[in-house]
């Protein structure tokens, strides 16, 4: 009897386990994950970039200046200071800009992820304390390498264009 009384309650856990998975994954659509994802890894990138700027292509003094004395590379032998500081900001202010637009569009989107999982590598190589955050962007970058844009982007529809013609 209290094994028929134990089976009995599995049974019902192991019923109840599948229900809540079933909405769990009714909810996590892959290609709105992956979305979810694009944004997620575009938006802190986007947001450094536009600081970076005044008007179209000009820069800011402080982008400059952070790349010209504050920002050091912590590599063994270092710190050593950005090379050519105001073509470095100026090029990573752009990128910061087109790739997290790529991303959310989902266009050319395993590349702009592939440019984002690098420049978290040299932010990581920038910041070291901030290994916390820089490993989710790194999460996110690589899960969109992986799995790719999903059916909400520019690449799925090119792609299933191209296939239907």
């Amino acid at each position: 009897m209290q094994r028929q009384v134990t089976r009995n309650i599995w049974n019902a856990i192991s019923r109840f386990v599948q229900w809540a998975n079933a909405i769990v994954e009714w909810i996590a659509q892959p290609s709105l994950t992956q979305f979810v994802l694009r944004i997620g890894l575009a938006t802190p990138f986007w947001r450094s970039g536009i600081n970076k700027w005044d008007g179209f292509l000009q820069l800011n003094d402080v982008a400059v200046l952070l790349f010209s004395t504050e920002f050091k590379l912590h590599l063994p032998g270092g710190p050593y200071s950005f090379p050519a500081p105001e073509a470095t900001a100026f090029l990573v202010g752009s990128a910061e800009i087109l790739f997290p637009i790529l991303l959310v569009l989902g266009l050319a989107t395993r590349l702009a992820a592939c440019a984002l999982l690098v420049m978290t590598l040299v932010v990581e190589l920038t910041v070291p304390d901030g290994w916390p955050v820089h490993v989710t962007w790194a999460a996110m970058a690589l899960g969109i390498m992986a799995w790719g844009p999903g059916r909400l982007s520019l690449d799925h529809w090119f792609w299933f264009e191209q296939r239907k013609g």
